[in-house]
This record gives C-alpha cells, structure tokens and sequence, in this order.
C-alpha cells in the first residue's frame, strides 16, 4: 500500500492525471468564465445593442398603433404578434450566441474537451450551511479565500467609484436635462462601470486560474512509494504486458523484413530454428547474426529469404548453437568460426561470388 504520508516531491503520473480529470477534478477557475461573460455580454450590447432597441421600438410602435389597436381582437393579431418576437429574438441571436461561444471558448481554453459528470453529482451533504460556514473558515486556505473575496469586493467598490467620481455634477444635475440627454449620460455612466468591473474581475480571474492551477499540480504531486507502487502496478497489467509485447513483435518482424534479405545464408534447424547470418570483410571482423527465430518466427525467417533469393542450409547442430548463443546483430564466437566458414564458402561457391578471407582465424 501506497505511502500516504510521504512527502509528496514527486511529480504526478499520466495515470493520475487522467484518473483526477475523469473524477472532474482538473483546474478551472468559475471566476474567469463569470468574468469574460460579463465583459463579452458589455461588449456585446455596444454592438449589437443598436438592433435590439430597434427592433423593441417597432414592436411597440406595431402593438400601440392606431391600427393595431382598432384589430385587438381580429384573427390577424396572433400573426402580428408572433413576427414582432420573431423580429425581437432575430435581434437578440448575435448576443446569445457569441455568450455561448464565449462559454465555450472559455471553458476550453481552461479544461480543453472532455466532458465528466462525477464533478457535478448531487452531494447533499454539501447543503448545510453549517457544515459549508466551517468548512469555509476551518480548511486549509479558507481564512485566504475569505480575505481575497472581501479585497475583491473593495476593488470592484474602488473602480466602480473611479468611473463616476469625475461625473458627479452631471449626475447632480441629471434633472435639467430631457429623455434623451438623461438616457444617453446613463447609458454611457453604466457602461463605463461596467467595463471598468469587467475588466478587472477578468485580471483577478486570470491571477486565481493561476492559483487553481498551481494548487491543483501541488494536490496531485506523489510520494516516491506511489510512484514505485504505481509503476508496479502498471507492469503487472495483463493489457499493458500483452501491448508491450505485440509491440515488440512488431519492431522485430520489421527489422527481420529488412535484415533477412541482405544475409548471405539462413541456417536452419530445420524447423524449429533459423538464424540469418551475413559477412562483409570490409566491415566486419567475424559474421554476424542479422535476424534468428523459433518455430513461427523461424517459418517466417525462412519464407522471407526465399522470396528473396537467399540461401536456406540445414544445420541443425550448428543452427541451435547460434541461436542459444549468439544474439542478433553480435558476431559469430571463435569456436563457430569454422563450421559456419565452411557454410560461406559453400554458398560463395554456389553463387559465384569470390572467397574473400572468409574468417583469418579458420584459414
């Protein structure tokens, strides 16, 4: 069993790491999404704001018109009153959908895709506001947390206050100005506001993603023992074992494919060995064995040199030698050199090719 107690110095695991985001728990901060929301929504109704209003002002100029009035009970009216809302959503779908983009993006640019339902499970237990009140001030970082949202709440009063301290006359005289003129200054005062809290919610945002992100790398850290013990664990997995070896499999069929048709002999059993060896006197000092199987692989070692032209010998002494005690891409030992020289010049003989100094050793 794992060292719980540890000290935790050791770098999170990729299974840990997965095992902590299919539980939900992956770093995200609420507030950044809250904030860039409350910005987009800002920027948005600058934009599109325009169009909104005026759809809102055709729907009233329809509905209180003098000839909307003289059909309130025409059958005619259910029609007139489906287009106007038609017209007021029409007006509103820029901003609906770049919110949800917005969402969306947020969310990504933070946790990417996956989606996880174990994070928000009903834990009813989390409902007593007792138990939420100790929660808050006892754990670890709640007196911080605390101490951060009230600082939050003073900045938000600060720059709120920067917005309208220079606009304080125009506020105090707001009464001498018409509908218009008083709509306009609002309008422009809120979004001043607005704006100025947007923004740097999304600046205190960014720093806590920051946090959660250091917190979360920090909670997942691991004892050595875990990492042992998970390594262990990884190891004696049957899927795991069976992955690594089909893998292997394949890495030496793929060098055995490329290896085979350049020996100069495969020496065979005859079935349940077969070992490729190759000889060049300009580069080597002894053959080497490029390629050696047992039963399967043997099969297809041999299949492999008859497609492409290269000698098969039966030896079986000399083939279960080598295989037992030579591994591929070593040189024949001194005590073969002779049996498998005779081997080479036999099949230098039979392909014409010239004996050159076959091993010094065996002449």
């Amino acid at each position: 069993m794992a060292d719980e107690t540890g000290d935790k110095t050791e770098a999170p695991t990729p299974k840990r790491r997965q095992q902590a985001r299919e539980q939900g728990q992956i770093a995200r901060s609420t507030d950044l999404t809250s904030a860039a929301l409350l910005v987009g929504i800002t920027l948005l109704l600058v934009w599109f704001g325009t169009g909104v209003v005026s759809a809102l002002r055709n729907v009233l100029a329809d509905a209180l018109g003098i000839a909307s009035l003289g059909q309130l009970r025409s059958p005619t009216m259910g029609p007139v009153i489906l287009q106007n809302v038609l017209a007021v959503l029409i007006s509103l779908a820029p901003i609906f959908c770049g919110l949800l983009l917005l969402a969306i993006a947020v969310n990504i640019a933070q946790v990417g895709l996956y989606f996880s339902f174990k994070g928000i499970t009903p834990n009813f237990a989390a409902l007593n506001p007792t138990k939420g009140l100790s929660k808050l001030l006892g754990a670890r970082g709640g007196a911080f947390k605390l101490l951060m949202n009230v600082t939050k709440m003073l900045l938000v009063g600060f720059v709120a206050y920067s917005a309208v301290h220079g606009r304080i006359e125009q506020i105090v005289t707001i009464q001498q100005l018409d509908f218009m003129q008083i709509f306009g200054l609002s309008t422009e005062i809120i979004y001043q506001i607005i704006i100025r809290i947007g923004v740097l919610l999304l600046i205190l945002a960014i720093l806590d993603y920051g946090y959660q992100k250091y917190s979360h790398e920090k909670q997942l850290k691991m004892t050595k023992q875990q990492v042992k013990d998970e390594m262990r664990s990884m190891d004696g997995d049957p899927q795991i074992k069976q992955r690594r070896r089909q893998i292997q499999q394949q890495l030496a069929m793929k060098r055995m494919k490329n290896d085979v048709p350049t020996a100069d002999v495969v020496v065979t059993n005859p079935t349940h060995f077969s070992v490729a060896i190759k000889y060049d006197a300009d580069k080597m000092h002894a053959p080497r064995v490029v390629a050696k199987g047992a039963d399967l692989l043997a099969f297809r070692i041999r299949e492999i040199a008859r497609d492409n032209g290269v000698p098969i010998l039966e030896r079986p002494p000399l083939a279960r030698a080598i295989y037992n005690t030579v591994e591929v891409g070593e040189e024949i030992p001194e005590e073969l050199y002779s049996a498998v020289a005779e081997i080479l010049a036999y099949v230098y003989e039979l392909s014409g090719r010239a004996k050159k100094n076959l091993i010094k050793t065996a002449v």
